[in-house]
């Protein structure tokens, strides 16, 4: 293997779902020491250079994500602001899991509304690997959704533009307006 491909390998899953699962206790807590400890652990080891790659990577957007919370004072339940700065980061699986809280605690449109932002991550998680079938399957779901109840995402989410790169399965993720609305929030 020459690639972080989480679909081929149960260490580029786990390598996943631990730094995910670290990026939420860093934005809860305000403290990336469980992330760059999650880092630590993997890093100390002797890995190929891609799965070495693939979690600084993370890191720094990590990193990025935490000074921006900080930096614009956002608190933690303004769970779609921190979504939108996800997005923007590419940090698809980790919008899919900040997310995922929210979705399990909602009912009727509100929880078709996240799971719609919930699958429209996952086909760029798709897509990241080739996984072109599934991505359009995914994106089908997630627009006819985000259609249907465009009313109750955030305003801020740039909706019109995510329906457009889902429909044409673009590769290159929109960004959504996460530096947009964090320099609106910092002037206010």
């Amino acid at each position: 293997m020459t690639s972080f491909d989480l679909f081929k390998s149960r260490l580029c899953r786990d390598i996943r779902n631990e730094l995910s699962e670290s990026l939420i206790m860093a934005i809860h807590s305000g403290d990336i020491g469980p992330s760059r400890a999650v880092a630590e652990k993997y890093l100390s080891k002797e890995t190929e250079p891609f799965i070495n790659s693939y979690i600084n990577n993370r890191l720094t957007r990590y990193e990025a994500i935490i000074s921006q919370i900080q930096s614009a004072n956002i608190q933690i339940h303004e769970t779609y602001i921190i979504a939108l700065l996800l997005w923007d980061q590419e940090l698809f699986f980790e919008f899919h899991e900040w997310l995922e809280q929210k979705w399990l605690n909602s009912k009727g449109a509100e929880k078709i509304k996240s799971q719609a932002l919930i699958r429209a991550a996952c086909t760029y998680i798709h897509l990241e690997h080739g996984r072109n079938e599934g991505a359009k399957k995914t994106a089908s779901k997630a627009m006819a959704n985000l259609i249907r109840h465009k009313e109750l995402v955030p305003a801020f989410f740039n909706v019109e533009l995510l329906v457009a790169k889902l429909k044409a399965l673009d590769p290159v993720p929109p960004k959504l307006g996460a530096t947009e609305f964090i320099a609106k929030i910092a002037t206010n």
